[in-house]
This record gives structure tokens, sequence and C-alpha cells, in this order.
């Protein structure tokens, strides 16, 4: 057996022990996850592997509907996230679209600095977009904290622009209940921080936008 196949053998192995653990901790779990899916979530966040969804949250599978991308980026020219959002939200149900990023993104950094980092810079050009419409405040952030506060950024404006998908909004004219929220998880210390972009009507998308635009700077600042 090559090295590699040894590797991949081992996750193979690491998955027979997962499913029996599961198995033995509640009888049952895979049959009843093949007969439904019922998530009340809808996790959009950055691929980055040290941002696993279900565990941070402590949810199985099919508690949690996820979509992930490099600096976790909602734009409405995105078809695969915004195919994502459509099932989640008119098949599955969900209640509630949370955009997560995280602190030390890479994509962001990238973004942040111009760094030359490949084809994934045509992508992360919507981060910079964002870097661009904050340059003044994010000028006034010391360097060391400066990655991070684009990070918060970023979540801000991709939550607000999920919020302006025409599945939120069509599920909002139509009287469904959904609700968008905007995390961040810390690398340095595992937990999520809610910044507090909460919103659950069409009208009230951009002063939700504004108040946690303000808790952030607000927090810079104080630091």
């Amino acid at each position: 057996m090559t090295t590699t196949n040894h590797e991949l053998q081992d996750l193979l192995d690491n998955n027979q022990r997962w499913a029996a653990n599961t198995e033995a901790r509640e009888p049952g779990f895979f049959s009843r996850l093949l007969k439904q899916q019922t998530p009340q979530y809808l996790w959009i966040g950055c691929a980055d592997s040290r941002v696993p969804a279900n565990e941070l949250v402590d949810l199985l599978p099919g508690e949690l509907f996820v979509h992930r991308n490099v600096a976790n980026v909602v734009v409405h020219s995105d078809l695969n996230c915004l195919s994502v959002m459509q099932f989640a939200v008119d098949h599955l149900k969900v209640r509630h679209v949370i955009v997560v990023g995280h602190s030390n993104c890479g994509g962001v950094r990238a973004a942040l600095y111009d760094l030359r980092v490949g084809l994934v810079e045509n992508w992360i050009r919507h981060v910079q977009d964002v870097r661009r419409m904050h340059q003044d405040w994010l000028d006034t952030v010391p360097e060391p904290q400066r990655v991070d506060a684009l990070c918060e950024l970023n979540v801000l404006e991709q939550a607000r622009n999920a919020c302006h998908t025409t599945v939120v909004q069509d599920a909002w004219a139509r009287g469904q209940e959904i609700v968008v929220h905007g995390w961040v998880y810390g690398l340095h210390n595992g937990l999520l921080q809610d910044l507090q972009l909460t919103a659950s009507r069409a009208e009230d998308v951009e002063s939700a936008y504004r108040r946690a635009l303000e808790r952030v700077k607000a927090r810079y600042a104080a630091a």
C-alpha cells in the first residue's frame, strides 16, 4: 500500500469508528437520518479547514445545512451559494441564515494586503470591495488588529448581501419566518461571537446593518 493510500485508509478507518460510535450513542440514528433532513439553520461560512461548522455548534448531521467558500462571500452572481440558499429556505424551511466569518482569515488577509495568491484573487475581489468601502476607518485600526477588523466588516457586508438576495426577499414577502445573522469565530479561543446584525424583515436590514457596524467600530476604538 502506498503512503497516499495508507493516509486515505486512515480516513476510512476513522469513518468506521465514528459511525460505530454514533450508532452506539444514538441507536437508529442513521435510519432516522435517511428518512428526513429538517435543519433549522443554514450556515454560510469560510472553507477554512479550521472552522468545522457542525462541531463548533455541537450539532449532529442533519441539524445544520452548510455552504462554505473562501472568505464566506455571498454575492448575487454566485449561483452555487444562491442555489444552496434557495434549497434551504424554500424546501428545507430553515428559520435562520447565519453568515460566519473567522479571525485571521487567509482570504481576508490577501484582500487586505493585495497579496498574489492565484486564481482566488478574482474571488476575493469581493472582499477588496469591502476593504475599499471602509478604507478610511480601517486605516485607523492598529495594524495587528486590521485583518480581524476586516473579517468582521466582511461578515456584516455578506450578511447584508444575504438579506438582499431574491431568495430571502421573496421569503419575507410571502410571510415566511427567516432571520439573517452575522457571526464571527475566534480561532484563538474557539468561541463564536454574534456581531448583532440580525434582520427578520426587509425593512429592518439597513438599520440592523448600521447598528452592527457602529458596534464593531466602537469595540475596536475601545480596544
